[in-house]
């Protein structure tokens, strides 16, 4: 996953965590728009979330964090 998305995804967990608790999970769609407007960018984080590691639907944000931040 490129550089630019792993610390867009960061961000958004430290946002979601900070708002929500320690314990708020989200689904890959949490990292996009409502629209349709990154399209490359929702299927490379699709294809990292549920082809390559297979995850539920749902998971933890500092989960996601702390996968994305060790670089699998």
């Amino acid at each position: 996953m490129r550089v630019e998305l792993r610390e867009k995804i960061i961000e958004v967990c430290d946002q979601k965590i900070e708002k929500k608790g320690a314990s708020v999970s989200l689904s890959f769609y949490a990292f996009f728009k409502s629209k349709n407007d990154q399209p490359e960018d929702l299927m490379e984080t699709a294809r990292w979330w549920i082809e390559t590691h297979k995850l539920d639907h749902f998971e933890k944000a500092n989960k996601i964090k702390a996968m994305i931040k060790a670089g699998v």
